[in-house]
């Protein structure tokens, strides 16, 4: 007795030796059988899916959950157009909130405003009140003059840390701009947020993620650090997990800021980590730590990446690193030795050679197999640089939908000649290195169909092809966003394809991403998501898709004899 059938679906399992199926049975949570294997076998409940495309169910490789959840209840910024509308923003926010309330708002882009809002103007604004506008980037924000005297810098008091700046103007006065670890200052006065409130906020974005297809995410960072939220942050992963409401399978990233001396036994090799020396891989199937991530340089969008020639038109080349390269390129070799995968932000060429410099140091250290460090954005990547990935069994997670989001300004930013080099697929596929889908959500939208049809597209919101040399095929791109996001995280033997033995977690669509043709990618319909044979999203909205037999099995409902794997 299956738990659960599917019937009458265009199945697309991404699995080389069965391409296509028309029926799929799930038993406690996995896929046991396609076609004639399930055919003549009762279940609980049958779906007869009329037509409809079946997919893997999509993983992001790099997003920010938890800061995406918060963003859903703060001013929207990325509307607007000028610096006067973001200003329009604020007052009339300020207009409903008591007079010493904070005003938060995200998604502000100077590339597209002309300028960042400058502190006088959030004052006029704001009448006064502490005003905190994140950049879109995340590497950068404005403040207002209240939130600059409760940080000290006014009167002297504090100043920014290394690796971040106050921006100042001709006569010394600050703007606003507070770029990098300079941000610590506004956070140090709100952070680190009441787990609680986290908790509600995951299950605000899980809820998001689920309606897209998301079945897997890695969230980029977690606990200290640049975009950290709370110490504790992996309490409110657990949290909402308890409550329910974290429909996804989620992986966390643990900040290089975590990271400190551990007394272990010299034969371990551990001498750097997280208290119990936890590490890499530490959970279950649902939730568990990924790798440490390492932030080595700054921002594409917001030019503080790490570029070996001058941005156009902007004054500075040349590293802009987040810390001494030394001490960065020692603590990724002291994770490695202690059994962590890496995660090394390096957006670009710069940065991009300094963490390949440092993996390839880790493995002559120490060597491991197939140990599968990454690249966060991989930004800016030289021709010269491709084989090394290759060599070094090197990840890169580049993510496709900058190109539209931001691509414009990223793009007068590097030149034609660097712009050929801006978050590259094709090349790596033609060395033999898999590029997992993802988002870097908020910073761009992180739907997966919009992902894909970047990928294949790669075109602007101005509408220019960029790099067209970098485009892949539909079917390339539905990989990424499936067995390719598995295999980063080393999950490709659970997960990432419909194949009998692992997980069913798998979307339900309107049509095929494969053949539907590139402009319509996104626009796809995602009428239903299942993890672990559990739906998640869609139970009330199937359309056309009819549950014939049996209640449909959602996420929190008994299911008979099921079992967890690990």
């Amino acid at each position: 007795m299956l738990d659960l059938k599917l019937r009458n679906a265009r199945i697309r399992t991404v699995d080389d030796d069965r391409p296509h199926a028309r029926t799929l049975g799930v038993l406690h949570g996995r896929v046991v059988g396609l076609d004639e294997d399930v055919e003549d076998l009762p279940s609980r409940t049958v779906l007869d899916c009329r037509g409809a495309v079946v997919v893997p169910g999509f993983g992001d490789a790099h997003n920010h959950m938890a800061w995406f959840g918060q963003s859903l209840g703060e001013l929207d910024l990325e509307p607007a157009a000028t610096v006067e509308e973001v200003y329009d923003a604020v007052a009339r926010r300020a207009a409903a909130l008591p007079a010493d309330a904070w005003i938060v708002g995200s998604g502000y882009d100077d590339t597209v405003l002309g300028a960042h809002p400058h502190r006088d103007g959030l004052d006029r604004a704001a009448g006064g009140r502490p005003v905190w506008l994140k950049h879109r980037s995340g590497h950068m924000c404005t403040v207002s003059s209240r939130v600059l005297h409760l940080a000290g810098v006014l009167d002297g008091r504090a100043d920014a840390p290394e690796g971040g700046a106050v921006v100042r103007d001709a006569d010394g006065a600050p703007t606003g701009l507070l770029q990098e670890r300079a941000q610590e200052l506004v956070t140090a006065l709100v952070m680190p947020y009441p787990v609680d409130g986290l908790a509600d906020a995951l299950g605000r974005a899980s809820a998001v993620y689920a309606a897209e297809g998301l079945t897997h995410v890695v969230e980029a960072g977690i606990g200290l650090g640049l975009i950290g939220r709370s110490p504790v942050e992996a309490a409110a992963y657990q949290l909402a997990r308890e409550r329910g409401t974290l429909l996804n399978r989620v992986e966390l990233m643990v900040a290089a800021d975590n990271m400190h001396p551990l007394r272990a036994h010299a034969d371990d090799s551990i001498a750097t980590g997280i208290d119990l020396g936890l590490r890499t891989g530490f959970g279950d199937d649902r939730l568990r730590i990924g790798p440490m991530k390492i932030w080595l340089d700054g921002s594409l969008i917001g030019r503080t990446a790490a570029v070996s020639e001058p941005f156009c038109g902007h004054a500075h080349g040349g590293a802009v690193l987040q810390d001494d390269p030394g001490r960065m390129r020692r603590l990724v070799v002291d994770a490695h030795r202690a059994g962590w995968r890496v995660a090394a932000h390096a957006i670009g060429d710069s940065a991009v050679d300094l963490a390949l410099d440092a993996f390839a140091e880790a493995q002559r250290l120490a060597l491991r197999a197939d140990v599968r460090h990454r690249v966060e954005h991989s930004g800016v990547v030289r021709p010269d640089q491709l084989d090394r990935y290759a060599e070094l069994g090197a990840v890169p997670v580049p993510q496709p939908r900058f190109l539209h989001a931001v691509g414009d300004g990223m793009a007068r930013s590097l030149g034609p000649e660097r712009t050929r080099w801006m978050y590259r697929h094709r090349s790596f596929l033609d060395r033999g290195v898999r590029v997992p889908g993802s988002s870097d959500r908020p910073v761009a939208p992180g739907a997966p169909l919009l992902g894909m049809q970047s990928m294949v597209e790669r075109l602007s919101r101005d509408g220019v092809v960029l790099a067209p040399d970098e485009r892949v095929s539909a079917e390339q791109a539905l990989r990424a966003y499936t067995i390719d996001a598995a295999w980063a995280s080393h999950d490709e033997h659970r997960r990432g394809s419909i194949t009998p033995g692992k997980y069913a977690d798998f979307v339900l669509l309107s049509d095929d991403p494969v053949t539907v043709g590139s402009g319509r990618i996104g626009a796809l319909d995602v009428l239903a998501t299942f993890v672990e044979g559990e739906c998640v999203h869609g139970s009330g909205t199937l359309g056309d898709v009819t549950a014939v037999t049996g209640p449909l099995p959602t996420a929190g409902s008994p299911r008979p004899h099921a079992r967890r794997h690990g």
